[in-house]
C-alpha cells in the first residue's frame, strides 16, 4: 500500500533501524524469556525493560506476533532500552497470565500483549500492577463472563479496521480475475471475523462493478488454530480440487499449510497481517496492519510522556485503519497485473473520504449479490 509504506519508511528514517526477520526454528513453548530469533536483534539481556507476551504462536510466525515484535525490537534497539519475550505454555487464560508475571518479575515495565486472547488476562493483571503498563492489540480488557469491561489507565489498546483490508484484498482478487474465492480464518476473533467479512464485501463490489455477480463465489471456513496443521492443507487441497482459484489466509501460520496446498495445485494465496509475499511465490498480495509502526508509535507515546502512557493512550481504545494509513494492500511487491496500483489508490481513497463505507459488523454475515458457503 502506497500510504502504508510512506508511514513505515519514514518511521524507519526515524528509528534507523530495519525491521527484524523470523528465520531461526521456533524455540519449545516456555514461560522463561527466550533470545530473539533474529540477526537484527540482538540477544536479550535477563531482565529486560520491555516485554512482549506472545499469543499461541511465536515471534516468528511471519505474521501477528512477529509484526508486534518488530515494533518492539525496533523501538528498544534504538532507544537503548533492554527487550525480550515471553511464550505461553499452553493456550489458556491461566497460562498467559503467568507469563505475563514472569516477565514483570524479570523487571519488565512494559508488557506488549498481541492479540485478542490476552483480554481477560489483561484485565486479571492490571489492578494488580499498576506501576507496570501494558499495550493490548486487537482487544480490550474484560473478565471471562464478559460482564466487566474495566480498563485502568496503565493500560493502552490499540485496534484495527481489519474489515477494511479484507475488503481490499477481496475486490483486487476479483478485479484481477479471480471468479472462485476461498476465506480460511483462524479462530474465529473479531478481528479475524472482520477480515472475512470484509474480504466478502470488496469480492462482491467488484463482481457487481464487473456485472459478474452468479459468478463470483467464496467459501467460507474457520480452522480453529493460528498454527499449521495438517487438516488445514487437506482442507485447502480440497478447495483447490473444486475449483478454487485463490485462498485468503486469515490466521497467523495456517498460510504455511494452505500454500502447501496451492503450490501442488498451481492455484494463489493472499496472506494477512504482514507482507507475506517474501514467503511464498503462491502469495500474490496481503491484507496488511501497520502492526510494527503502531507498536513504535506507541511505545513513543509511553516514553514520551515519563514511561507512562500519555492522555491519548491512557486507558484508551485506539483504532487504527485506512484514514489513519494503517491498513491495505502493499504496493512495493505488487505482482497483480489486470488490477492495478493505480485504481487501488483510487478505491482506497473512496474508503478514506467516506464515499465507500465498509461494515464492520460481525454479529451477522455481511449481505451481498455473490454465492458465499459459510459451511464450506
Amino acid at each position: 500500500m502506497k500510504k502504508l509504506s510512506a508511514l513505515v519508511l519514514s518511521l524507519a528514517m526515524v528509528f534507523s533501524l530495519a525491521a527484524c526477520g523470523g528465520s531461526n526454528p521456533t524455540p519449545a513453548p516456555s514461560s522463561e524469556p527466550s533470545a530473539a530469533p533474529s540477526e537484527s536483534a540482538a540477544p536479550a539481556a535477563e531482565t529486560c525493560e520491555i516485554a512482549l507476551v506472545t499469543d499461541v504462536g511465536n515471534i516468528d510466525d511471519k505474521s501477528f506476533n512477529q509484526g508486534a515484535w518488530e515494533g518492539v525490537v525496533n523501538y528498544a534497539e534504538a532507544n537503548g532500552k533492554s527487550y525480550n519475550y515471553f511464550r505461553p505454555s499452553e493456550d489458556s487464560t491461566v497460562a498467559r497470565v503467568e507469563t505475563i508475571n514472569a516477565a514483570i518479575e524479570k523487571g519488565a515495565k512494559v508488557v506488549v500483549c498481541p492479540g485478542f486472547l490476552f483480554e481477560d488476562a489483561i484485565w486479571e493483571v492490571q489492578d494488580k500492577n499498576p506501576d507496570v503498563q501494558f499495550l493490548l492489540l486487537d482487544g480490550t480488557p474484560h473478565d471471562a463472563a464478559y460482564s466487566d469491561f474495566t480498563q485502568t489507565d496503565n493500560v493502552a489498546c490499540i485496534l484495527y479496521q481489519e474489515e477494511q483490508a479484507g475488503f481490499f484484498a477481496g475486490y483486487a482478487a476479483v478485479k484481477e480475475g479471480y471468479r472462485k474465492l476461498g476465506f480460511m480464518g483462524g479462530i474465529d476473533v473479531p478481528a479475524v471475523v472482520r477480515f472475512g467479512f470484509g474480504f466478502v464485501q470488496g469480492a462482491n463490489m467488484a463482481a457487481k462493478e464487473l456485472g459478474v455477480e452468479n459468478d463470483v463465489s467464496v467459501k467460507y471456513w474457520y480452522s480453529g488454530t493460528f498454527s499449521p496443521d495438517d487438516a488445514i492443507k487437506t482442507k485447502a487441497a480440497g478447495w483447490y480440487t473444486e475449483g478454487t482459484e485463490v485462498i485468503f489466509a486469515s490466521g497467523g501460520g495456517i498460510y504455511i499449510s494452505i500454500c502447501a496446498a496451492a503450490n501442488e495445485a498451481g492455484a494463489k494465496v493472499i496472506g494477512v497481517d504482514k507482507d507475506q509475499s517474501f514467503e511464498d511465490a503462491s502469495i500474490i498480495t496481503s491484507a496488511t496492519k501497520a502492526l510494527t509502526p503502531s507498536v513504535e508509535i506507541a511505545l513513543t507515546n509511553l516514553y514520551d510522556n515519563g514511561g507512562k502512557w500519555g492522555a491519548d493512550y491512557a486507558g484508551k481504545v485506539v483504532t487504527l485503519g485506512a484514514n489513519d494509513e494503517c491498513v491495505g494492500l502493499p504496493t512495493e511487491t505488487w505482482s497483480m497485473t489486470n488490477y492495478t496500483v493505480d485504481e487501488y489508490n483510487d478505491l482506497y481513497a473512496k474508503v478514506v473520504s467516506s464515499e465507500i463505507v465498509v461494515s464492520n459488523a460481525i454479529d451477522a454475515a455481511p449481505e451481498v449479490a455473490i454465492a458465499v458457503d459459510y459451511a464450506a
